[in-house]
């Protein structure tokens, strides 16, 4: 029996890989570009609004044969197999890291309580991480394969645990801002952007990402593109939605966009304005 999906269940499994970003792109895009980070976070969720309408446009249209078919028919072979490696590998990415993220962050918490009940006991960070991230993998796998249904109602009372626990912190820190006060990061301008070593890729040792300003901006974009990572799963749940396709899928868009908006560049802005620099340095990893 054919089962669909509303525009609320379809938004929950896009926000389950998209807002899971927040939690690690802000301090992967600081890490590479300097505190300035936050702004470009910003600009890449308010282009994500321009992306998001490329993907609804393309469900509404009918492609026969998948993307290897049609990318062989137009470019040889060779380039369709890169195409399709390049999709599967997108597909896959986002995944793991953000298991990991979050064995990171359970790690942590854990830790805490231990310390704070006086037991000897310290979870290494790495590992719990890793093992974390196979069993959540497993676990996913296991719902997806019964069914889109069950695994939309699955990540829909993930996004209401959620969005709860962003609620929370967005409200604390608002308050922790208001009370202790604080400054926004420093605009997005050239000459405040610092790269680490990395960053620059082939151009280490140039000076041109500091001489042309376009230049280092276009890098600064690169590293904060990934707080959109996610966008892809909307044309997978296209063909899911309940009729009218187009107007929900239109819908799922606008909710995902604003949620992700929101708490994407707000963890990204509070972060930076409330937790001090030789502090927030150390948690980069899943900041």
């Amino acid at each position: 029996m054919l089962s669909f999906i509303s525009f609320w269940r379809a938004a929950a499994i896009v926000l389950n890989d998209l807002a899971s970003s927040a939690y690690y792109a802000g301090g992967i895009a600081e890490k590479a570009i300097g505190k300035a980070a936050p702004w470009f976070i910003l600009a890449i969720m308010l282009f994500s609004y321009a992306v998001r309408a490329i993907y609804i446009e393309s469900c509404s249209m009918f492609v026969r044969g998948g993307v290897y078919r049609v990318v062989k028919e137009a470019m040889g072979s060779t380039m369709a197999k890169f195409s399709v490696s390049a999709l599967m590998f997108d597909y896959i990415l986002t995944g793991p890291i953000s298991g990991v993220s979050a064995g990171q962050y359970l790690a942590g918490f854990l830790n805490d309580l231990f310390r704070y009940a006086h037991l000897s006991l310290v979870l290494p960070a790495n590992l719990t991480a890793a093992v974390f991230a196979v069993l959540v993998t497993l676990y996913f796998w296991w719902i997806n394969i019964k069914g889109i249904s069950l695994g939309s109602e699955k990540a829909l009372r993930i996004v209401y645990v959620t969005t709860v626990m962003v609620v929370l912190l967005i409200g604390w820190c608002v308050y922790t801002v208001s009370v202790r006060g604080a400054q926004l990061p420093p605009w997005p301008l050239p000459r405040n952007l610092q790269f680490s070593p990395d960053a620059l890729g082939w151009l280490r040792g140039s000076r041109l990402p500091y001489t042309v300003g376009l230049v280092g901006i276009f890098i600064a974009l690169g590293h904060s593109v990934l707080a959109m990572s996610g966008e892809e799963t909307l044309a997978q749940v296209y063909r899911e939605i309940e009729h009218p396709k187009l107007r929900n899928l239109k819908k799922a868009g606008f909710v995902i966009f604003i949620y992700s908006l929101v708490f994407t560049s707000l963890v990204s802005f509070f972060a930076v304005m409330i937790i001090p620099d030789q502090v927030r340095r150390n948690y980069f990893d899943n900041l």
